[in-house]
């Protein structure tokens, strides 16, 4: 239920209109002058930009590795808590809210724009680079023997569960509750209401915003980016397509066309469609994999997975004394940097499809059903990769020499190899597609003060930006200008770790005041 009271923000104050756009001022115009100055400098000095930002990223990482640790393990608690605590009846939106969306088109929703992206490529390429020691292995467990592969199932998952859910969790359910019910617009500043008063439309709010912004485009546009030059790998490796600049500006360009028909016709007729249509494609690619990678082998796969996320998580969650520095560092640290940098691109997007779910079922929604169909994926897609590097069956014997085509090496040596990596290239593509259309409608929300039916031309506008700064990178600086934009992202996660800390806090106080509200309500009759 909405306060009576007037709020201290309501969406769209303080915007401005120009040409049929709906803006909140000063964070459009400042986010929009900060990108372009930013692409200029990576263009420009696409060397200096990436050393500066890569030397930012790497000292955060060295010096704050317990602040990130520390807050992955709180999330984590916190969400459970909130789970099993009383507030987790409480309805987002208040107790006559219904969901918008059915049960399914919801979690394909959230898992598109959660991970589905990363799990294509990492789901095989990681475990098999823990297993043969490609840049260190976790806890120090020996390479290629049974025990290392353990390790390597066990930490995979530990990057791929309940810490990374935990985190998004955290920010979604923070800006679903104080919109819904507390009248406040859909932007990361309403979460700190509670604590700051009518001092978020201040600069401090701007800020906070503006940052989000920039966190959010950066990850998009370097993903879009990258993923362009791995698409082209899989064609290159597959049908013999160049892998030239011109392929990926064509993948850019395809990409970022089809967003723009997502993005026009908003989230009912585009990102709803695109992620039911990815979970069909992707069930599809798990089923195949499981009979033809051995029924058996993957139900073995299942069980010891889970055992040994149970068994790591704990030792992986430590940070003090550890004797894996440079894996810890190089591995789950800049994870959890990089998920906390995507929080406000994807928790603002859970919120925004989350109105009338209870407390309890978003979380279990966020948090549990996430990590273990990941357990399902990484068992049979990271099992049979390990099983096929242990019998030196293929070029995963060897290692990962490309991140980018280790699921087509994997999948070459199975049934029906071109059909199923054409359909992993798709799924790729359409993953791309749905993080590109609910990015683009999360930085509308920010920059339009939490409108969420600001002017379609201003999705518009976002979405085709983003195809432009991945392109113009791509072309202007390749690989090295993509890395700048990437670590000055993951950058950002070291004051994004602060924000998160006090809007859990934030989190906890209003649920809290909103639980004694319902209490004394009921009591009175």
């Amino acid at each position: 239920m909405t306060n009576d009271d007037d709020p201290i923000l309501s969406p769209g104050q303080d915007n401005t209109q120009i040409l049929g756009l709906d803006f909140h001022n000063p964070v459009f115009p400042l986010s929009a002058l900060a990108i372009l100055a930013f692409i200029l400098y990576a263009l420009v000095y696409p060397d200096a930009a990436n050393t500066q930002l890569t030397t930012a990223r790497g000292w955060s990482i060295e010096h704050f590795d317990w602040l990130f640790m520390i807050a992955g393990n709180l999330f984590v608690l916190l969400c459970i808590t909130l789970i099993v605590m009383p507030v987790g009846r409480i309805r987002l939106g208040g107790d006559g809210a219904r969901p918008e969306y059915s049960t399914m088109s919801w979690f394909a929703m959230l898992f598109a724009a959660g991970m589905g992206i990363g799990l294509m490529f990492w789901s095989v390429a990681e475990p098999v680079a823990y297993y043969t020691d490609w840049y260190g292995t976790p806890l120090n467990a020996a390479a290629h023997t049974p025990a290392g592969a353990s390790a390597a199932m066990g930490a995979t998952l530990f990057h791929w569960g309940l810490h990374p859910w935990a985190i998004y969790g955290v920010v979604g359910l923070s800006l679903a509750f104080f919109s819904y019910n507390r009248g406040l617009p859909l932007t990361l500043r309403s979460a700190f209401t509670p604590i700051l008063g009518d001092r978020v439309r201040g600069w401090f709010g701007h800020v906070i915003d503006i940052v989000a912004v920039l966190a959010t485009i950066f990850g998009l546009a370097t993903s879009l980016g990258f993923g362009a030059s791995q698409a082209a790998g899989g064609l290159n490796y597959l049908f013999d397509i160049p892998n030239t600049i011109g392929t990926q500006l064509a993948i850019i360009i395809g990409v970022t066309v089809v967003a723009l028909f997502s993005v026009w016709r908003g989230i009912d007729g585009g990102v709803k469609l695109f992620s039911n249509i990815n979970m069909v494609i992707a069930l599809v690619l798990l089923v195949f994999v499981i009979i033809t990678g051995s029924t058996l082998l993957f139900l073995n796969n299942l069980w010891d997975t889970t055992l040994a996320y149970v068994s790591h998580i704990v030792p992986l969650s430590n940070w003090i004394g550890r004797d894996d520095t440079t894996w810890y560092h190089g591995w789950t640290v800049f994870y959890w940097a990089w998920w906390i940098s995507w929080s406000p691109f994807v928790g603002m997007f859970i919120a925004r499809v989350s109105r009338g779910r209870t407390v309890r079922e978003f979380l279990t929604a966020v948090l549990v059903v996430p990590t273990l169909v990941t357990i399902v994926w990484m068992s049979a897609f990271g099992g049979t990769a390990l099983a096929q590097s242990a019998a030196g069956v293929g070029e995963l014997a060897g290692g990962i020499s490309d991140v980018s085509l280790a699921m087509f090496q994997m999948l070459e040596h199975l049934p029906l190899a071109t059909l199923t990596s054409s359909l992993a290239i798709l799924l790729v593509l359409i993953f791309f597609i749905t993080s590109s259309d609910s990015g683009s409608l999360v930085i509308d929300n920010i920059t339009a003060g939490g409108k969420i039916d600001a002017p379609r031309s201003q999705r518009v506008f976002w979405a085709t930006l983003e195809g432009v700064i991945a392109g113009i990178l791509l072309y202007g600086g390749g690989s090295t200008a993509l890395g700048a934009l990437q670590a000055g992202a993951v950058a950002t996660g070291l004051p994004f770790t602060l924000i998160l800390l006090v809007m859990a806090y934030s989190l906890v106080k209003g649920l809290w005041e909103e639980q004694r509200r319902l209490v004394l309500a009921k009591a009175a009759g």
